[in-house]
């Protein structure tokens, strides 16, 4: 196998033999192998500045991250066999893990399959391709998948904004076989169904999976709200877990109309309650009404994608957990949850911490969590942890 060289600076290759996976621009000897040689999806054998081979990359060169690791033995390209491999690896981790077949199965850089991602909701896969070079091999792609899981379907998700930094179009297609816009999943013993062709990102979290599980021992006979719901991860399993009543509070119709469908689907419908809108708006509203709950979910949406915006999501989260803790009991549980890789956990704990001295409330630090090992972290790759979740007890200052 012969590929084109894509040489590094002096002791840019350090990060690398560290174990990261990632090349930026400004690490490439460009005088030596410019990038303007290069067609985004392009492989290459990665060089030190002396020349020794690091491995094969793909090339995306007109991206910051400009070169992604794929194999760091240069012999084997990037192919077929290749991904039934790296596939074969990530499916061992998940069927140790769980009984039944409802998981990401490929997280990207983790799973050494960079800009792959890949849930499985029993025998349909959701596939997104965030990089020039796996939407390249996309045939592959399809081709290892069929081989190792033999799908009923595939649906290609690839409408995230993930791939504008590759310069490579939005789109969603059904690539092999059936999928039906509603799929069904367990997760915790609970069973859904998750909106893939029209939800948010794949259709559903997984992410959260064990944080959720937590809920148990809080909800019991308890009044749950869950801010942000989506299609009720975190309301309806509540509601199987004992809760006495749910609100689900979300902005848009169809995340609510799949609370509807899977609380009915796990028989607590009569337990639920939705309310549609904007979810600051709803809790200013919820306060006026002098309503109270035992329990109160915050698992927003990233108010932090970029490191520009760190100022104000802060601003989003000490605000988000303020109203819901102005809504709490007298001994209440909250659950903040965040997705934004670049708002560390304590960042978050001390957000809580001030919300709380604020509305002249003690708090107590009951439980972390983080995200489920379906989404394994890269130790060399903190942009692979993203998920904390924290469950706090408020009480009086009494």
């Amino acid at each position: 196998m012969s590929l084109p060289s894509l040489r590094l600076k002096a002791n840019a290759d350090r990060r690398l033999r560290a174990g990261h996976l990632w090349v930026f621009s400004n690490e490439v000897d460009v005088a030596a192998t410019p990038l303007t040689a290069f067609q985004p999806g392009d492989l290459a054998q990665l060089e030190a500045a002396n020349g020794k081979p690091l491995g094969v990359v793909g090339v995306s060169p007109n991206n910051l991250i400009c070169a992604r690791l794929l194999s760091r033995d240069g012999k084997h390209g990037f192919d077929k066999s290749l991904l039934v491999h790296r596939l074969n690896v990530a499916l061992s981790l998940r069927e140790r893990l769980f009984e039944v077949p409802c998981y990401r199965l490929v997280y990207g850089d983790s799973d050494l399959l960079p800009g792959l991602v890949v849930d499985r909701f029993f025998d349909i896969l959701v596939v997104q391709l965030a990089s020039a070079t796996m939407e390249r091999h996309r045939d592959a792609v399809i081709a290892a998948l069929v081989q190792v899981l033999k799908p009923s379907g595939i649906l290609f998700k690839n409408d995230s904004a993930a791939r504008d930094a590759e310069g490579l179009e939005r789109y969603v297609t059904t690539v092999h076989g059936q999928v039906p816009d509603w799929v069904a999943l367990e997760e915790n013993g609970v069973k859904f169904q998750a909106p893939v062709l029209a939800g948010q990102k794949t259709g559903w979290f997984y992410d959260h999976r064990l944080n959720r599980a937590r809920l148990a021992p809080y909800v019991k006979g308890k009044r749950v709200l869950d801010l942000f719901s989506y299609i009720g991860g975190w309301g309806v399993q509540a509601a199987v877990f004992g809760a006495s009543e749910v609100m689900c509070v979300d902005g848009s119709g169809l995340a609510l109309d799949g609370v509807e469908r899977n609380a009915s689907l796990n028989g607590v419908a009569e337990k639920m309650t939705c309310v549609e809108g904007d979810v600051f708006e709803a809790l200013r509203e919820l306060k006026a009404a002098e309503e109270r709950f035992d329990v109160v979910i915050a698992d927003p949406p990233a108010f932090i994608k970029r490191k520009k915006d760190l100022k104000n999501g802060e601003a989003a989260y000490r605000r988000l957990n303020e109203q819901a803790m102005r809504l709490l009991s007298k001994d209440g549980i909250l659950v903040s949850a965040s997705c934004s890789m670049h708002l560390p956990e304590e960042d978050l704990q001390n957000i809580l911490l001030q919300s709380a001295r604020h509305l002249d409330r003690n708090i107590q630090l009951l439980e972390r969590g983080g995200q489920g090992p379906d989404h394994p972290v890269h130790p060399a790759i903190p942009e692979t942890r993203y998920i904390k979740s924290l469950i706090c007890r408020l009480l009086p200052n009494g």
